[in-house]
């Protein structure tokens, strides 16, 4: 599951860095997130003899727990099979943490998809977005916020690590990824 909000006004904006790390896992994986089903757009391929759904809620990150409940109920995808991509602050642009389950740290989509799923053991890829940038900032106004060109050189890079660390979450389960991707930049 990647996090984020749909439409184009905030297609390049730091809440998005979870949307964007899928998209550029489906793409190594060869399939278009492109069909309307669970409140949300997903696809569905194979990997490594795996059944892998891709799926970007629609429903606003505020409420993306309920696109996830949704796909994962009609699956019977259990909390510890689904790796969740999404965007970090206490992180710097760039930097991602593999984290097995945990609380929600305050980031509204987490906390959506915990209270929807009635569990907080699900992995999860944390892709740093930066902090704010003066802390009298609202945190909205911040991560509805684009990244300067220097962040996003940075970005670039940590999405292509964040879709290859959902795959070692798959082949090899979260200590690895951990171990492999933990405060990794570029």
């Amino acid at each position: 599951m990647g996090l984020g909000n749909p439409g184009r006004d905030y297609a390049h904006t730091r809440h998005n860095a979870g949307f964007r790390a899928l998209d550029v896992l489906a793409q190594k994986l060869g399939c278009k997130i492109d069909k309307l089903k669970f409140q949300g757009l997903y696809c569905q391929t194979g990997y490594e003899g795996k059944k892998l759904f891709l799926l970007k809620p629609q429903t606003y990150m505020n409420l993306s727990g309920r696109s996830v409940l949704q796909l994962s109920a009609y699956y019977n995808i259990p909390p510890q099979k689904i790796v969740v991509l999404f965007d970090d602050i206490s992180l710097p642009p760039g930097r991602l943490r593999v984290r097995p389950n945990g609380s929600a740290g305050g980031h509204n989509g987490i906390k959506s998809i915990i209270a929807e799923l009635g569990s907080q053991d699900f992995p999860r890829v944390k892709i740093g977005v930066g902090a704010k940038a003066h802390p009298d900032q609202d945190l909205a106004d911040w991560v509805l916020s684009g990244f300067t060109a220097q962040e996003e050189k940075a970005l670039e890079s940590a999405l292509s690590r964040a879709a290859d660390a959902a795959l070692t979450i798959v082949d090899d389960g979260v200590p690895k990824a951990a171990d492999r991707f933990n405060g990794s930049q570029p």
